[in-house]
């Protein structure tokens, strides 16, 4: 599935960033019904982390209340300069990944 990730390009040593990272996915429930009365087996995302030079930034937890698509905002120091790397794990195998890098000065 497709990722749009934005994460500034460049940023000072010690700003406090904004990252901000929305994933394709259509987060079925599992509680909808097919107009034959068949229970739609859920297919969600189950979690996403983010790690920063390989050291985890931040994580969640997802549920069936999730819309689709999910849009995750959250913030960070910029430490260093290196590579920001993006996962989500859900139900039936699913695994996505993304990165983007970020220059500290």
């Amino acid at each position: 599935m497709a990722a749009l990730i934005n994460v500034p390009a460049k940023a000072r040593r010690g700003d406090v960033i904004e990252i901000r990272a929305l994933t394709s996915h259509i987060m079925e429930t599992g509680f909808r019904h097919t107009v034959d009365g068949k229970l739609v087996p859920r297919d969600i995302i189950t979690s996403f982390t983010c790690r920063y030079n390989g050291a985890e930034i931040f994580r969640a937890d997802l549920f069936p209340a999730i819309a689709a698509n999910p849009y995750l905002s959250f913030f960070t120091v910029a430490k260093e300069s290196g590579k920001l790397e993006f996962e989500w794990i859900g139900d039936n195998g699913y695994s996505s990944t993304a990165s983007a890098s970020i220059t500290v000065e």
